[in-house]
């Protein structure tokens, strides 16, 4: 049952996606807020075909913490399910950063050509942040999010890439301030897997991080401190095995520690 779920699901974003891209082509001349909201249909749609299809629901807490004005948002990254739900789903325009390689992709290339993002020449790396820098701060003052995903990549469930601080530098830049969120979507939807599995992804949003007068370091271990314990607290089967080892390691006497014992 699950594999034929999968097909169904597979199938419908196979049949939808050309009409939709064609649709979105002919949006091209209207102004863009009105291009965003044609164009983010298909992955709304999607989002519900998860839900009907594989029975991936989800569940947002803490949209309190949502500002009104403009922010860059950190996420955490485990599944293609995430990209989907955020432009669809979040309160404000979102902006990613992509490789500029990324518009030549039929179809879908030239969907987020017509959401006018962040694209950089990675070819130039030593002015790929500054041209971040430039973009980010017009989209910011347009009153559009950011978001990164300060991982770099999909990691699987139970698992902690390595932060980098390209977000911070962005949000210390702009001197906006960070919205931390953390998602167990890997749980349901895992990366480069066919196969998914029903379930309710949780999506919850951290409190606002500010960054003025601050570095990105500080910033960057900040977000990086609250999504893993919220992760941990969110799916804590993911992360059974190492809480099981962290309770199973003794106790220090008082007054030294483990990486340092006694001579």
């Amino acid at each position: 049952m699950p594999y034929l779920r999968s097909i169904a699901f597979t199938l419908l974003q196979i049949v939808t996606v050309i009409p939709m891209s064609a649709l979105c082509l002919l949006c091209a001349p209207l102004p863009r807020p009105l291009r965003y909201r044609i164009t983010v249909g298909w992955p709304r749609l999607i989002v519900w075909g998860a839900k009907v299809l594989l029975g991936i629901d989800h569940r947002l807490i803490g949209a309190e913490n949502f500002p009104d004005g403009p922010a860059i948002v950190l996420s955490k990254h485990q599944s293609t399910w995430e990209t989907l739900y955020f432009v669809s789903h979040l309160p404000r325009e979102l902006c990613f950063v992509f490789k500029r390689e990324l518009l030549l992709l039929p179809f879908f290339g030239w969907g987020i050509w017509l959401l006018d993002m962040i694209h950089i020449n990675r070819s130039r790396s030593r002015d790929a942040f500054e041209e971040v820098v430039t973009q980010g701060s017009r989209k910011l003052a347009e009153g559009r999010w950011i978001i990164m995903f300060p991982e770099g990549t999909r990691t699987r469930a139970g698992s902690q890439g390595r932060y980098k601080t390209g977000g911070a530098r962005l949000a210390v830049r702009t001197g906006v301030p960070v919205i931390p969120i953390a998602m167990n979507s890997g749980d349901f939807w895992p990366r480069r897997a066919f196969l998914k599995k029903p379930g309710t992804v949780t999506v919850s949003v951290g409190p606002l991080i500010q960054t003025t007068g601050r570095t990105p370091e500080a910033v960057m271990t900040e977000v990086e401190t609250w999504i893993e314990s919220e992760m941990r607290r969110i799916t804590p089967q993911a992360y059974a095995q190492e809480m099981a080892s962290d309770r199973a390691r003794p106790l220090a006497p008082a007054g030294q520690t483990l990486e340092n014992p006694p001579a």
